[in-house]
């Protein structure tokens, strides 16, 4: 009887690259290369899959909901890489994008693979945070067979929460427990069973799709611009002056001064530059807004189009009671 896994394509050998180890340097980095341009393809036949998992997260995250990543090994480190970025990239709490791995901050670092067939240690961090019916769970593993996001996901799923798969593999055992699964299908690894290559290439670009949708989506990309984010540390101060100014047209200094007013919170110092608001009346606004700067700064202009635009009526009470 043949095992779940010899029926796996991430499992299999790949025939393109049967003589790598005989090969020149040159040569085995086209062999390696060739195999990698077929990942974004692969991604690309699972866009509307992606596309509802990006509809499905938004309604949550507007909801009260949070967004958890859970894996093991390679997978599990691409979802603590792309949940640890949301922060500074899109000002989130850090509790909004969360992520797990299997056998704990320490499996980032050094390989502890026994954790990952634990079902119910899977099942248990569920428990342990919170997870509630409103959350979205995503489970992410190759193979779509990892006990310990099963164990996760199934929890998850018995909890009320939304589940999301993301896997290499179709008709995997974790497609059976999701309510959406990704599959994108890389084929047999560059050296076979190895799936931080191809798979690990095909999790991060969904990852990055399904984060950066989301974020787009609740208002915190003006145009193509992080807006949203908080000048933290030097290169964030330095780019944020940059945006400032890409939008409002505004010297360096005058960028600089109205960050300092805005909490360095660009979003903000844009609205306030565009609008001739104060940094209260530009916070009131975007709050009334749900955080879209376009519709904050159209909202104003359409005000003074219409003989209503002074600062008085940009008040906190006339903005509530509009």
């Amino acid at each position: 009887m043949t095992s779940y896994f010899a029926q796996l394509t991430t499992e299999m050998n790949n025939p393109a690259t049967a003589c790598i180890d005989e090969c020149g340097t040159r040569e085995m980095l086209l062999l390696m290369n060739d195999e990698d341009q077929r990942v974004p393809l692969s991604v690309r036949e699972e866009i509307d899959a992606i596309a509802e998992a990006v509809e499905l997260l938004v309604h949550s995250l507007k909801n009260g909901g949070r967004m958890f990543y859970v894996g093991a090994g390679s997978s599990g480190r691409l979802g603590v890489l792309d949940a640890s970025e949301c922060p500074p990239t899109y000002g989130t709490d850090p509790g909004l994008v969360q992520a797990y791995i299997a056998g704990g901050d320490v499996a980032l670092r050094t390989a502890v693979e026994g954790f990952e067939d634990n079902s119910e240690s899977g099942a248990q961090l569920i428990r342990e945070k919170g997870v509630r019916p409103g959350d979205v769970v995503i489970g992410i593993t190759a193979s779509g067979s990892t006990p310990f996001v099963l164990g996760a996901v199934r929890q998850a799923r018995e909890i009320g929460a939304a589940t999301v798969g993301v896997v290499t593999n179709k008709n995997s055992r974790l497609s059976e427990l999701c309510d959406i699964c990704i599959a994108p299908v890389v084929g047999p690894e560059v050296i076979s069973g190895s799936t931080r290559l191809k798979s690990g290439t095909a999790q991060k670009l969904v990852l990055n799709m399904l984060t950066t949708g989301v974020m787009i989506k609740l208002g915190k990309v003006y145009n193509n611009l992080m807006v949203d984010m908080k000048a933290s540390n030097k290169k964030l101060y330095d780019r944020s002056i940059r945006i400032v100014r890409e939008v409002t047209g505004v010297s360096e200094p005058q960028a600089a001064e109205a960050l300092q007013q805005a909490g360095l919170h660009v979003k903000t110092a844009i609205l306030m530059l565009e609008t001739g608001t104060d940094a209260g009346e530009a916070a009131a606004l975007l709050k009334r807004h749900e955080g879209r700067l376009k519709a904050a700064i159209r909202d104003v202009r359409s005000r003074s189009a219409a003989g209503n635009g002074n600062r008085d009526s940009l008040s906190d009470g006339a903005v509530a009671n509009e």
